[in-house]
């Protein structure tokens, strides 16, 4: 199916723990060593508002304009897995969804669609998520991700477990893809954060959780990595992740990650709820493929406070 006609036939249309200062080894109290002509691999950043902190982050990337050009088309991925409030920071905050795609357009993108293959029912994930709103107030396009007809098979020529899938056609279709998970726990795999967020752009996730599940999400980065992460460490599900229970769950933290290596962010966000990147499974495989860095001591790191 053609872009067009996918997106006629599918748009949504108008459808209290202490914050934590360190990345682990990254202090993000640190003074950024920020010049004109420094380039760095992530920026670490806090103390803000989640549209106010990434307006600001990605200008130490470079600004948007790095990885949107003119006239292209944009797919930005949140978690907009549950149908919970933004409070319950099961799924990304909407104010950062909504930042990110009126800077896509503030670059020159085309169109800028949204989607998710969400574990509850989807119409009411989108609403109540408060993502839907916010895309829509800024220009955006929801699609819908709960269809097979909009996902096409794939080869995965890297993968040792995950050889085949099926991706959503907007993530082979369009010019630029963001990934923009929450920060959380996860009770299969210790933390929920970018690749992890790839669940959610293909059809058959029964099989990545029968099979070695690691293994499939470290695979599966092997045949699409998004031009941008952005993990969404605003609000955070300490415990009883992936969808939580209660906000008694989440720790308020005021932060964001973002990077181009999609394995250096998630290294560098595990390290916010405590846990080493090498004893998760799929970001040490990750590593160990070349599909980032997880040393976080390798990296060029701009830290900010606001």
């Amino acid at each position: 199916m053609k872009r067009r006609e996918f997106i006629k036939k599918t748009a949504v249309g108008s459808m209290a723990v202490p914050l934590l200062t360190h990345f682990g080894s990254i202090n993000i109290n640190a003074a950024s060593k920020t010049t004109q002509q420094e380039k760095f691999d992530l920026v670490a950043i806090k103390g803000g508002e989640p549209d106010t902190m990434f307006n600001r982050a990605i200008q130490d990337l470079g600004g948007m304009g790095k990885f949107v050009k003119q006239n292209q088309t944009v797919v930005v991925k949140p978690n907009i897995g549950w149908d919970v409030p933004p409070e319950r920071a099961a799924n990304t905050n909407p104010k950062l969804v909504g930042e990110i795609v009126k800077q896509c357009f503030d670059a020159g993108a085309k169109e800028v669609y949204i989607f998710d293959h969400t574990c509850d029912e989807w119409k009411r994930a989108y609403k109540n998520s408060g993502i839907e709103k916010a895309v829509e107030d800024a220009g955006g396009t929801m699609v819908p991700g709960n269809f097979e007809r909009y996902y096409q098979d794939v080869t995965l020529s890297r993968g040792k477990r995950l050889t085949a899938s099926k991706i959503h056609e907007l993530i082979l279709e369009s010019d630029v893809f963001i990934n923009v998970p929450v920060l959380k726990h996860h009770g299969s795999t210790q933390v929920s954060l970018g690749m992890k967020n790839n669940m959610g752009i293909i059809w058959d996730r029964g099989y990545w959780h029968r099979s070695d599940l690691h293994q499939c999400i470290a695979d599966f980065a092997t045949f699409r990595k998004p031009e941008l992460t952005v993990i969404d460490c605003y609000n955070a599900l300490k415990r009883n992740g992936p969808r939580g229970v209660s906000t008694a769950d989440v720790i308020n933290m005021k932060a964001q990650i973002i990077s181009q290596d999609i394995v250096a962010a998630d290294a560098a966000a595990a390290k916010m709820l405590n846990r080493e990147p090498t004893n998760i499974g799929h970001i040490r495989i990750a590593g160990e493929l070349k599909l980032g860095e997880y040393d976080l001591t390798k990296l060029s790191i701009s830290r900010l406070n606001l």
